[in-house]
């Protein structure tokens, strides 16, 4: 089973991120090797539906969980109407009827409000690194961003006489995102500790090594961590959890749905309404805890 002209499209066409990128690949890499393995099927031969439904039954008798298996699914449809479209392969498509197991909601985790602002109203740390390391957890949840996003931003992002940040989603999708004047001087204060270790060239990586280089993924996922452990009430400590407490917060306050979707640069409605489940599970605890038959 061939996919490189499908990944070729993904990144010349889509502009998918590496991530997405890679993500695909390995299914596929997958997939194939359980066709080679475990169906015979050599290079010129099309897989049909039972091939795959076998191979997702081989992926649940692994232990796979069901929303990593929809995942597969989604990567394994997306291959054959690729091919399909470009005269690749000649159908049927064999993944048509292919059925996504159902998988349970879990809802968003957010540090209650009172905690961030406990943790937000400690002084700034006097050691540039550290320095850093707030600011990057600060624009975090003050912007609600995602861990890639917070590791591209470079000096041009930031206007400092509007007070807006520039940021490149999913799908080199960038969004104008306002900054809170208390996470604006932050900034301020940083750009100016960050020029007295050398030059802050527009170009260059708005948060950075002592190499100057950007950050990295599990460096961003460690800072994090570091931060959220001085507040004990947490149960998850990760990057994403600062971007559903930004949601969280602002729809807690009465934000609109739809312009928390364009802050948090979200492609459709849908991805942004679970937030509003979480809202209404507050309500709930509210009710059961106050009203005299809750």
């Amino acid at each position: 089973m061939d996919y490189r002209s499908f990944l070729r499209y993904l990144r010349f066409e889509k502009r998918s991120s590496a991530h997405t990128l890679e993500a695909y690949s390995r299914d596929l890499e997958q997939l194939n090797h359980f066709l080679v393995e475990s169906c015979g099927l050599g290079p010129d031969d099309y897989p049909v539906s039972l091939h795959l439904r076998s191979w997702l039954v081989s992926l649940m008798e692994q232990g796979l969980l069901p929303r990593s298996i929809n995942r597969k699914i989604s990567t394994v449809k997306t291959y054959f109407k690729f091919m399909l479209r470009e005269g690749l392969h000649p159908g049927p498509d064999p993944s048509k009827a292919l059925q996504r197991p159902k998988t349970p909601v879990n809802l968003p985790r957010a540090v209650p409000l009172a905690a961030m602002e406990d943790w937000a109203s400690a002084p700034w740390p006097e050691d540039f690194w550290e320095l850093r390391d707030r600011c990057v957890v600060e624009t975090l949840y003050g912007c609600g961003l995602r861990r890639a996003e917070v590791i591209q931003l470079r000096w041009m992002d930031w206007d400092r006489g509007q007070g807006t940040l520039r940021v490149t989603g999913k799908r080199s999708k960038t969004r104008l995102l306002p900054l809170a004047t208390e996470l604006g001087t932050l900034l301020g204060h940083y750009a100016q500790k960050a020029a007295e270790n050398g030059p802050t060239l527009p170009e260059a990586p708005l948060f950075f090594t002592p190499k100057g280089a950007p950050l990295y993924p599990k460096l961003v996922v460690d800072l994090v961590k570091k931060a959220l452990l001085k507040v004990p009430s947490v149960p998850q400590r990760s990057p994403h959890v600062l971007r559903h407490s930004y949601a969280t917060h602002m729809l807690d306050n009465g934000a609109d749905l739809n312009a928390v979707k364009t802050l948090l640069g979200h492609a459709n409605l849908a991805a942004t309404q679970i937030y509003t489940h979480q809202s209404v599970e507050k309500l709930k605890e509210i009710h059961r805890k106050t009203h005299p038959k809750g």
